[in-house]
């Protein structure tokens, strides 16, 4: 069985690198001596900035440390993940909406975000692999809403997290990506209403959603899942990150 996951992307490392250096300063500027007025000693604080002048390499070698021991915690949760999701399916799904074959050995998980476009395009095909391979696949799906970029993400996932509590999640999962030039209030309204759903219950879990969707965003956090949509198999020939174009190879034992 082979086994893959992708690193961080160049922007990813970037960004550690930057916080590990923001890390350690405020580690220095925390170990001087409070002053009157929460200033630091203008000569003390003139010592350190030389020392880090005349040994730029403490910084460095600092940073690097950081790094690594970030990336073993990210390699060691990626592997912990995938061996669970082998071994034990289901506390990888835990309470995550699926569809496909509850019996299948190919459980595709997928973390998406309902105002990501690539997501939308992601969807028509996902919904080709479910019927011509209706007893071979179970996709999971997790949410990722990309809220700095999107700001009907989160709105979007919470409305269908409470379609989910009504048993409605796959029908109102295909309206919003049908519809997703037009997220907004009134149309998970609208929604909620074409599938008949109790709307005071809606009404209601909408205000429940945050602890499942948080649950999911740590996930993948954890996971150092940097975009969407994305996607982990795991089948009898093939474990770990895969493409989506790779996916029907995996699922006719071609890969």
């Amino acid at each position: 069985m082979r086994i893959f996951f992708d690193w961080f992307s160049p922007l990813f490392q970037y960004l550690r690198i930057w916080s590990a250096i923001g890390l350690l300063l405020l580690v220095v500027t925390c170990s001087f001596p409070a002053q009157a007025a929460s200033r630091i000693d203008p000569q003390l604080e003139q010592q350190v900035l030389q020392i880090i002048r005349e040994h730029p390499e403490v910084i460095i070698e600092s940073v690097q440390t950081y790094q690594q021991q970030q990336q073993q915690k990210v390699k060691q949760a990626q592997l912990g993940f995938l061996q669970d999701l082998k071994t034990n399916p289901q506390t990888v799904i835990g309470e995550s909406p699926t569809i496909g074959s509850a019996q299948s050995k190919t459980v595709l998980i997928e973390f998406s975000d309902f105002q990501c476009p690539y997501c939308a395009e992601a969807h028509k095909t996902l919904k080709e692999l479910l019927a011509k391979y209706p007893d071979k696949i179970r996709l999971v799906y997790k949410n990722l809403p990309l809220t700095s970029i999107h700001a009907e993400a989160l709105p979007a996932a919470t409305a269908a997290w409470a379609a989910y509590q009504q048993g409605k999640f796959w029908e109102y999962h295909d309206a919003l990506f049908t519809n997703q030039k037009k997220l907004g209030e009134a149309l998970y309204l609208d929604i909620a209403k074409n599938l008949k759903l109790d709307l005071g219950k809606f009404k209601r879990d909408l205000t429940r959603a945050t602890p499942a969707i948080t649950k999911d965003i740590q996930l993948a956090e954890k996971l150092a899942v940097s975009g969407t949509p994305f996607f982990v198999i795991n089948s009898p020939t093939f474990s770990g990150v895969v493409q989506l174009t790779d996916i029907e190879s995996i699922l006719t034992g071609a890969k």
